[in-house]
């Protein structure tokens, strides 16, 4: 049999088959995404796990960092690893190295994340700076010197309380462990906070999480 007369016939037996694999290539594309959600990081609960990180650990002091900008699909899921010639340039690094916690979470983020966002990578470092911008920490969480307990919901209604025009349902919490990981904002792909699309949830438990003191 040769190798059309072999496609034709997966296509008359399975006619999902092909539709599927090029949904696939199509969900991968650079630029094909319908919300970014902005993900920052609790870094104290992120050094617990990773001490020897001596670029946002040891000593650091660090309260909430950028963990990434990540393009995302309403119907849940989202792109990663899109295909991509761009690399990381000196003007991009540059910017990059003045977001993240460290090069190396820096380079990881446009390597899976950033490339989909179908920019290059010192204006995706650019929007990444725009997106942190929209959001203002509540003094709680300024780099706290000892160890707290508080609810997922006392959390969020200290992040509401310090950013009131946030719509319902844009603002998420992760945890791990029982403690506070990371805090997430969903936002349209001009930057206006929206609500999250599916698959995007709270999760935390319901009882008190520990949110450790900065380091």
């Amino acid at each position: 049999m040769t190798g059309t007369a072999a496609i034709l016939l997966v296509a008359l037996l399975c006619p999902n088959a092909l539709a599927r694999h090029h949904s696939h290539a199509t969900e991968d594309a650079p630029g094909h995404f319908d919300y970014y959600l902005l993900s920052l990081s609790w870094s104290p609960s992120y050094c617990l796990v990773h001490p020897a990180d001596r670029d946002q650990c040891q000593g650091q002091g660090f309260g909430f960092v950028l963990h990434g900008l990540w393009p995302q699909f309403d119907a849940g899921g989202y792109p990663q690893q899109c295909q991509s010639h761009e690399g990381l340039d000196r003007q991009a690094q540059a910017l990059g190295g003045r977001l993240y916690p460290s090069p190396s979470l820096m380079a990881h983020e446009w390597q899976r994340h950033g490339r989909c966002s179908g920019l290059g990578a010192a204006d995706y470092f650019r929007t990444a700076d725009r997106a942190l911008a929209l959001l203002r920490i509540p003094a709680l969480f300024e780099a706290p010197r000892s160890d707290q307990h508080l609810s997922p919901q006392q959390i969020l209604a200290a992040w509401r309380a310090a950013n009131p025009a946030l719509p319902p349902h844009s603002l998420m919490l992760a945890c791990r462990g029982g403690e506070l990981s990371e805090v997430r904002l969903c936002l349209s792909r001009d930057l206006q906070p929206r609500p999250c699309g599916q698959g995007v949830a709270d999760g935390c438990p319901a009882r008190p999480v520990l949110i450790p003191a900065a380091r």
